[in-house]
């Protein structure tokens, strides 16, 4: 319902099927729907981390000619600084109260939620992601209709082993390509829910994130290497896993030390995964 009213929301504003939005939000609900929306559209989501400088920001809209721009408060006027240099830019849309900026909830409140299917080519402009630079500056990667929602079957049924009966939890911003594969597509395409955890403002508590299997039903999980690494400092035989089923890492090799100690802690492996944000996953263990 919501997704439609954003895409004939779109409409309204008079965006047009292949232009770029921007979209800069944290772990919120209104990500899945404005994505969705996008697709339902046709115009080309952009997803960038909250954690984009200034400079990053306009580098971003510039490359990419994008019409949208969408955020929340806490990061308005970080993009307000660079929008005179982002001629392209038509219309900002803010999650909050407005500043003299669309409000998303007032155009969703004004909008229908009928939509026809949009009756979308696989090979139409989707989605793109920018590259986190590693050798130069970051790379705007476009996907298609085709590349992400069909690519991502595998991911999903392979990798992830989700099925309509799991609750699975990515810790991934949702700026990186990684939300779109194993927080968006590949779920969805099994039929999984998600679950989705804001914590903005807080420093990530290993801690707190492990006491959250004990509180939710979440039966496969994501997170990087990293988090793991900070997961096996903690007393892992203090927490409880329920429902969790099925463990996943990518990003960087995970050490064996660290698969080990989460094993002994926890009782479940942590199966890896490779790709890279122009492709979709090229090499797992299953």
């Amino acid at each position: 319902d919501r997704s439609r009213r954003f895409a004939n929301a779109l409409a309204a504003l008079g965006v047009a099927p292949g232009e770029r939005v921007f979209v800069m939000l944290p772990r919120v609900s209104q990500w899945w729907e404005i994505v969705l929306g996008c697709i339902r559209a046709r115009v080309v989501s952009m997803p960038g981390t909250t954690l984009l400088t200034a400079k990053d920001i306009e580098y971003r809209l510039t490359l990419a000619d994008a019409s949208v721009v969408i955020t929340d408060e806490e990061n308005q006027a970080k993009l307000e600084g660079v929008l005179p240099r982002c001629p392209s830019v038509k219309h900002r849309i803010v999650v909050g109260r407005g500043g003299g900026w669309h409000e998303y909830e007032a155009l969703l409140g004004r909008a229908s939620a009928s939509l026809a299917h949009p009756r979308n080519a696989s090979g139409e402009p989707m989605m793109i992601y920018f590259t986190s630079g590693t050798t130069g500056y970051p790379k705007m990667v476009l996907h298609t209709h085709a590349s992400y929602p069909i690519g991502h079957v595998i991911t999903g049924k392979f990798w992830l082993d989700n099925t309509p009966d799991d609750l699975h939890w990515t810790i991934s911003d949702t700026g990186w390509a990684q939300a779109a594969w194993t927080c968006f597509f590949a779920p969805w395409n099994m039929g999984a829910a998600l679950f989705v955890w804001d914590a903005r403002g807080k420093r990530f508590e290993p801690g707190e994130t492990l006491a959250m299997f004990e509180r939710f039903p979440i039966t496969t999980f994501f997170a990087p290497p990293t988090a793991y690494r900070m997961f096996v400092q903690e007393p892992l035989r203090k927490y409880r896993f329920p429902a969790l089923r099925h463990c996943l890492g990518a990003g960087e090799a995970v050490n064996p030390e660290v698969i080990e100690a989460w094993r002994e802690g926890t009782g479940h492996h942590i199966y890896e995964g490779y790709g890279q944000t122009e492709t979709v996953l090229l090499a797992a263990t299953f």
